[in-house]
């Protein structure tokens, strides 16, 4: 048993409660935007919450994020969070649970769904759908190797960081880049990230549908 302020012992099993709680009151309160675009393929990929050990939202809760194997067709070697394009007559909580399955192993139920962020539109000609998903206390992963090349579990204290926002001559909006691992992610990932770290650590409804992806990403 954790010893918290003053000397008093923490159950563990209490603290974790406490963090499920409070994540999932910030989606609950949270007025999501989502986008209605038929002539759009539509895709889901997953913030998979998983504990660390420690006792607040950024110290205790760490979230799962790949490099795409660099055998992929499209994206390869891109820093991304498990997901993939929706099956026909798949709800979008589905598709996430599958894709978290077949690309790192973890089986989840239906029960671990917290929420939805906004959606997301890539260049590509997809909707994102952002699905946070509670994965508790995780073992050993085996990610498939014809997906992922690497799999990380990340702190939330880790994107708990100011991102960069550039301008290019081929857009109006902004590029972000969220600084990780000494370099850069990008959107739609780094979209997604900043969303997860203003919302989920600060509880402020930031938004991120107009952030635009760098262009060697709109392919």
């Amino acid at each position: 048993m954790a010893t918290g302020e003053g000397g008093v012992d923490v159950d563990p099993g209490s603290r974790v409660t406490e963090l499920r709680a409070a994540v999932g009151q910030r989606l609950a309160e949270f007025e999501r935007r989502a986008v209605e675009r038929p002539d759009l393929k539509h895709s889901a990929v997953t913030v998979t919450l998983v504990t660390t050990g420690g006792a607040g939202l950024a110290d205790g809760l760490a979230f799962l994020l790949t490099r795409r194997a660099a055998t992929l067709r499209r994206h390869s070697g891109q820093w991304a969070l498990p997901g993939g394009r929706c099956d026909p007559g798949e709800t979008i909580t589905e598709t996430g649970r599958r894709e978290l399955l077949e690309e790192v192993g973890l089986e989840l139920g239906e029960d671990a769904v917290l929420g939805l962020l906004d959606d997301y539109v890539t260049r590509s000609g997809y909707v994102i759908t952002p699905v946070v998903l509670w994965g508790g206390e995780v073992g050993e992963l085996t990610p498939n190797p014809a997906e992922v090349g690497e799999l990380h579990r990340i702190p939330l204290a880790d994107i708990d960081v100011e991102p960069r926002f550039l301008t290019i001559p081929e857009s109006e909006a902004p590029v972000i880049q969220v600084p990780l691992f000494d370099r850069f992610v990008h959107a739609p990932t780094g979209a997604v990230l900043y969303q997860v770290r203003e919302l989920l650590l600060h509880g402020r409804p930031t938004r991120v549908d107009h952030l635009e992806q760098p262009v060697f990403a709109w392919r």
